[in-house]
């Protein structure tokens, strides 16, 4: 089966990667906006009998959605075999419960509208807090890939003698498997969120752990208020500012400066183009990919566009 890949604006640095790893052709699309901001988009490429893939990170997602439906649903008018997205970042899982009476349940309604177009999605340590697996939102096939590994080899390559911090609870997966991959030590500090942009850290007592390099990991920088109370903490214990280390950097409003300020260095993965990127997902995104396409050939699916 011959595939190919599509690559939405900003996406093709890892679409192409991704491409080089399976041994797939990257199609081409034409992507532009009217002067009133809605959405023009054109095939290029021959698609009928090809499975396909759309490769576009959900950060931003408001801005990315619709042009990404209207894609899936030309490949598929266009005699795609099967439509998969790759979304190294995906949103819209902060949302997993009704808080308040009156609340969208947005994590569900997202992965309705997906599920409604892709046959496969694969993606990057999704936030799942209350779901245990996508699969208890999404009705296609999903593969949540671990960057854990690749996060301990950048360690391993870069800094001597670590010390891994998770800085809240949260944290404890990604810490402790890095920790487990590398051999280090790895501890826990404590949050308590009063606010968006208002959290206590409660660290432990590092004294333990002097002459080792301090890096904070996450999943997620996003306002980065968490990371940066932790680096603090870190700093009045007498140690010097820490990595932070994340799988994706989202770094909304001030969150760099604020992390910079502090001294700290940024190392992130490039599910979301950034400077901070140090760490390249083409790999496992690619065999993933790849094992989707193989499973769906293998059940001959091929959906008739709606």
């Amino acid at each position: 089966m011959t595939m190919m890949l599509f690559p939405m604006l900003g996406n093709e640095r890892m679409t192409n990667a991704i491409a080089e790893r399976i041994g797939s052709a990257v199609g081409k699309l034409e992507l532009r906006r009217f002067p009133d901001g809605e959405s023009y988009i054109r095939l290029h490429s021959t698609v009928a009998g090809r499975a396909v893939a759309v490769v576009c990170t959900l950060a931003h997602p408001d801005d990315r959605f619709l042009q990404l439906l209207f894609t899936a649903r030309l490949l598929r008018e266009n005699g795609a075999r099967s439509v998969h997205l790759v979304a190294p970042y995906l949103a819209y899982l902060r949302q997993d419960r009704r808080f308040n009476d009156g609340e969208a349940l947005t994590s569900r309604q997202f992965a309705q509208l997906l599920s409604a177009e892709f046959d496969g999605l694969v993606t990057v340590d999704p936030h799942l807090h209350r779901y245990g697996n996508l699969q208890e939102v999404y009705s296609i096939e999903t593969e949540a890939l671990a960057a854990s590994p690749l996060l301990a080899e950048w360690i391993r390559d870069h800094v001597e003698a670590p010390l891994i911090i998770g800085p809240d609870s949260e944290s404890e997966q990604w810490a402790g498997a890095i920790a487990g991959h590398i051999g280090a030590p790895h501890v826990v500090f404590t949050k308590t969120r009063r606010g968006d942009r208002d959290v206590l850290i409660a660290a432990s007592n590092l004294s333990a752990w002097k002459g080792r390099t301090a890096i904070l990991v996450d999943d997620v920088i996003s306002s980065g208020h968490t990371l940066a109370n932790a680096a603090r903490e870190i700093l009045e214990q007498g140690f010097p500012a820490p990595i932070c280390l994340a799988v994706h950097g989202l770094f909304a409003s001030d969150a760099e400066a604020m992390l910079r300020g502090l001294g700290c260095r940024l190392v992130t993965t490039d599910s979301i183009p950034h400077s901070s990127n140090a760490i390249t997902l083409a790999s496992i995104l690619g065999d993933a990919l790849a094992g989707q396409f193989a499973a769906i050939d293998a059940k001959g699916l091929r959906r008739t566009p709606k």
